[in-house]
C-alpha cells in the first residue's frame, strides 16, 4: 500500500489567509447569502442550491476575486466529486497534467484525490499525463479548495492543469471527461461538478477589459466552446483559463447542459481603485 503523495499549499498566506480561522471566516463571508442580492438570497434559501454540471470561477487573491468565486459557490451544490481544471501559469510540466492519486493540503485540512475518476481519465485520453511539476507552484486549483471544503467535507478532486491552447486537444479532453463522468454517474448515480478555474482579461484599462470580457462571456453563456476559442484568439483576450473553460463546456454539453448564467462579474479595479490596469473576473454556472 503506497501512501499517496501530498501536495502542500503554494499560495496560502499570499492569495488567501494561511491561518485556518481567518480563512474560514473569509470564505464564509464570501459565500454568505449576504453576498447575493436580497431577492437571490431569498430564492437560494427557498429553492436550495443548484445541481450544476459545470462552472467558471476566478482564482486571484481573495481580496480581488473572492466575492465572485463566492457568488458561484454560494449557489451551487458541491458534490463529493469535483474535476477542477486550471491554466498552467508557471509553464512547467506537461501540457495536460493530472495528479490522480495526490492528496492536497490547505489550511482547512486535506482533500483526497478521486483516484478512480483520475485513472479512468488517464486510460481514456492518452494526451493527459500524470505530472506533479505543472501543479507544484500553481495557485489556480488551490484557491478553489477552501470554498469547496467548507461546503463538502467528503470532497474528492481530479486536478488537471491545462497548458495547451490547441482546440482539438481541448475538445478531445472534454469528450473524454464527459465519457468518464457519464459512465461513473450511471454506475453510482453520484454527481460530478466540473470547475474551470479562470480569470478574464488581464492588465488593460477597465473599459477595454469589460468589453473584451463580455464578448468571451457571451460565448460561454451560449455553451459555444469553439466560439469561445475563436473570440479569445481573434480579439486578443487574455483570459488565462479559456482552455479549461473549453474543456468544461465541451464535457458539460455532452452531459446534457442546456444553459448557463453569469452570476457575478467584477474587475480588480472595483477593489483597488486602479482602473488603468485591471483583471476581469466572471462567475458562471452551467446547468
Amino acid at each position: 500500500q503506497m501512501t499517496p503523495a501530498v501536495r502542500t499549499p503554494a499560495a496560502a498566506g499570499r492569495f488567501y489567509p494561511g491561518r485556518a480561522d481567518e480563512l474560514l471566516r473569509d470564505v464564509r463571508q464570501y459565500t454568505s447569502l449576504g453576498n447575493l442580492s436580497p431577492q437571490e438570497a431569498l430564492d437560494t434559501a427557498a429553492a436550495g442550491r443548484i445541481a450544476a454540471i459545470g462552472c467558471v470561477a476566478p482564482h486571484a487573491g481573495y481580496i480581488y476575486s473572492g466575492s465572485v468565486a463566492g457568488a458561484v459557490y454560494s449557489r451551487v451544490k458541491i458534490p463529493e466529486h469535483c474535476v477542477i481544471l486550471c491554466p498552467n501559469h508557471t509553464g512547467r510540466g506537461r501540457p495536460l497534467a493530472i495528479m490522480a492519486n495526490t492528496t492536497w493540503q490547505t489550511p482547512l485540512g486535506e482533500v483526497a484525490a478521486d483516484a478512480d475518476l483520475g485513472s479512468r481519465l488517464l486510460r481514456n485520453f492518452p494526451g493527459l499525463q500524470e505530472d506533479s511539476a505543472a501543479h507544484r507552484g500553481e495557485h489556480a486549483i488551490e484557491v478553489q479548495l477552501p470554498f469547496l471544503q467548507t461546503q463538502q467535507p467528503k470532497l474528492n478532486i481530479v486536478p488537471i492543469a491545462v497548458g495547451t491552447s490547441n482546440f482539438d486537444v481541448l475538445r478531445g479532453l472534454g469528450e473524454a471527461l464527459a465519457q468518464v463522468i457519464g459512465g461513473r454517474q450511471e454506475e453510482d448515480q453520484e454527481k460530478v461538478l466540473i470547475i474551470a478555474s479562470s480569470d478574464m482579461n488581464h492588465y488593460e484599462a477597465d473599459a477595454v477589459t469589460r468589453v473584451k470580457d463580455h464578448k468571451a462571456i457571451e460565448r460561454v453563456l451560449a455553451l459555444d466552446a469553439r466560439g469561445l476559442w475563436e473570440v479569445v484568439m481573434n480579439e486578443d483576450i487574455s483570459m488565462c483559463g479559456f482552455g479549461p473553460t473549453i474543456v468544461m463546456l465541451t464535457a458539460a454539453k455532452l452531459l446534457g447542459a442546456t444553459s448557463a448564467r453569469l452570476v457575478k462579474y467584477a474587475t480588480s479595479g472595483d477593489v483597488s481603485g486602479d482602473y488603468e490596469r485591471v483583471v476581469g473576473y466572471a462567475g458562471i454556472i452551467v446547468v
